[in-house]
This record gives C-alpha cells, structure tokens and sequence, in this order.
C-alpha cells in the first residue's frame, strides 16, 4: 500500500512540475479586454512586439494589489529606459465595480496603461485563481514568467526576472 501512495505522490509531483514549466514560454493569447473608455482591443495584439511587458491582474477591492501597482508605478520610469519594459494593469472588476476603476486610476496618477475585463476573459485564458496575478511577456510575446500573490518587495524579484531576458 505504502508504495502505491508512494507512486502516486511521485506522478502528482511530476504532472505538477511539468505543467509549471509548460506554463511559461507559452505564446500570448488572444482575447479581449476594453480600455477606460470602452474600445475592445485584443491582448496580444496590445501588447507590442519588441517590449517586454509585464501585465498584472488586479482588482479596485484588492489591496495587495493596489500596492504591487502603487510600488511599481515609480519604477516604470527607469524600467522602461533600462529594459524597454511597458506595464500593462488589467482590472478584473466586474460591471458594477467597473466604473469605480477611472476614478481610481486617476487619483493614483498611475503612469502605465490599465485595461478592463468585466467578463472574466482573462482568467479562463491566462488560468489564474488568485489575484494579483502578474505575468512577464518577452519581445515574442512568449510568457516567461508569471507569479500570483504580492507581498513588499516583490517588485525586486519582478526586476531580476525582467533583467535576466532584457539581454
């Protein structure tokens, strides 16, 4: 019995390791977003080719996300000069809390673009439960790194994985 538990646990432990990996240098997918004033564009298509981007999943009643977005906004200045980096904040609110994003976004004067899912969309397409989700996106539009959750300082790590494929 100990090793059938045992075999399985090793299974578990492989399928989950190799879904990880297979999670990043995943392409870009497609799927639709609006702007603060209400044009459907696409991700992929949004992101631009040659840039890094990060895009980060977030919420107006999430704080821990409203901090990583507070705590990377003075970075994006020198980012973008260091590693042709663009930030882009998906708001996951739904219709109702929808309109409380603009407001927001305008009092933290926030200096990089921030789109809306109402829908949904992105998490079906970018398979996260958990926000803030943040995702990386290389010059190819290859994901190459994705974390969830933020705690201070997160942003130092997010800096060492954008400078390690800024090269």
């Amino acid at each position: 019995m100990k090793s059938i538990y045992l075999f399985l646990t090793l299974i578990f432990i492989v399928n989950v390791s190799f879904a990880q990996l297979n999670s990043n240098n995943k392409e870009l997918s497609s799927v639709k977003v609006r702007t603060l004033d209400g044009k459907e564009v696409d991700i992929k298509n949004y992101v631009k080719p040659g840039k890094i981007t990060i895009i980060s999943f977030w919420a107006t009643w999430c704080s821990p996300c409203k901090k990583e977005l507070d705590n990377m906004s003075p970075l994006m200045e020198e980012w973008r000069k260091k590693y042709n980096v663009d930030l882009i904040a998906i708001s996951i609110d739904n219709s109702q809390n929808a309109q409380k994003v603009k407001p927001l976004v305008k009092g933290k004067d926030w200096d990089f673009d921030v789109l809306l899912d109402v829908n949904g969309d992105t998490k079906r397409t970018f398979n996260y439960n958990t926000i803030p989700f943040t995702v990386v996106v290389d010059k190819d539009k290859k994901i190459v790194y994705q974390h969830s959750g933020y705690v201070e300082g997160d942003e130092n790590h997010l800096e060492e994985e954008i400078k390690k494929i800024s090269k």
